[in-house]
Formats: C-alpha cells, sequence, structure tokens
C-alpha cells in the first residue's frame, strides 16, 4: 500500500460527491485542495468541523482552494447532511474505504465498550500540482479550520 507523505505527490483518485457526480484529484489540478476526513455525517463534532469549513468557505476560493469533506456514509446521507447545513463544498462518499485507506485514517476506537473501526478525523493539504503538502491527523475542531487557512495563504 502507497504511504502518503508530505512532499510527495498523492496518487490519484475518483470518489463519488454530491450533486450526483465525481470528484477527481487530477481534475482537481491547478488549485489547492482540501481534504478532510470526518467520522460520520451529522454527529456533533463531525457538524461543528463542517460548518467551520463553510464559514470559512468564501476565504478558501480567495486563494483559489478547493475544500472536500469524506468520510464513509452514502451519498443519501451526505446529500441531507450537506443541505441541511448548507455546506458550498462537496462531500466524498469512501463506502469502501479506499481513501480512508490511502491516507491512513482508520483506527480502532472505543465506542460503548466495544472495539469498532472508525475514521481518525484527519486533514491534508495537497498543493495545485497535487503534492501533499501538509497533513494534521488526530484533529481536535477548535482552531482547525484557521489553521488549515493559514497553511493554504503560506503555499
Amino acid at each position: 500500500m502507497t504511504t502518503i507523505v508530505p512532499g510527495k505527490p498523492v496518487p490519484d483518485f475518483t470518489l463519488p460527491a454530491t450533486g450526483g457526480k465525481a470528484v477527481s484529484l487530477a481534475g482537481l489540478r491547478g488549485s489547492p485542495v482540501v481534504l478532510y476526513f470526518y467520522p460520520k455525517d451529522d454527529t456533533p463534532g463531525c457538524t461543528t468541523e463542517g460548518c467551520g469549513f463553510r464559514d470559512h468557505h468564501g476565504s478558501f476560493r480567495k486563494l483559489g482552494a478547493v475544500v472536500l469533506g469524506v468520510s464513509r456514509d452514502s451519498m443519501t446521507a451526505h446529500e441531507k447532511f450537506k443541505a441541511r447545513y448548507e455546506f458550498p463544498f462537496d462531500l466524498l462518499s469512501d463506502a469502501n474505504e479506499q481513501l480512508c485507506r490511502l491516507f491512513d485514517v482508520m483506527r480502532e476506537k472505543n465506542m460503548y465498550g466495544r472495539k469498532v473501526m472508525g475514521v481518525e478525523r484527519s486533514t491534508f493539504l495537497i498543493d495545485s500540482k497535487g503534492v501533499l503538502r501538509q497533513e494534521w491527523r488526530k484533529v481536535k475542531v477548535d482552531g482547525h479550520v484557521e489553521a488549515v487557512l493559514a497553511a493554504v495563504k503560506a503555499l
């Protein structure tokens, strides 16, 4: 399995996205990409994080950046989540964990005393040439979007 590391190109991927389309990394060349992985649609932390990216979306767009949220949820769940919180960016469905495995964000979690595999909240900044420039793992939501925006400005 390929390991994604800062300073190296990210392999191309294509996933279904909200709005009935598919998004590929190759199709986004020329724009920085903020790829944020989150555990589950419509849960408190994921909603707060998504709303943070929504509220700063204009600033990301002024810098030419594309924001994409990724989880294992279905397209139906994504469409409802996006509409409910008026996210101006696409959500990608990674139901088979292809992208989650590529970015190594699957972790064992303890849910009510049971061990389960889940997505570790993580964000990746890919430059306009497809090279990973920065990664944030084990993300705490407070202040995170602002840190990502500062990194995009620094590109």
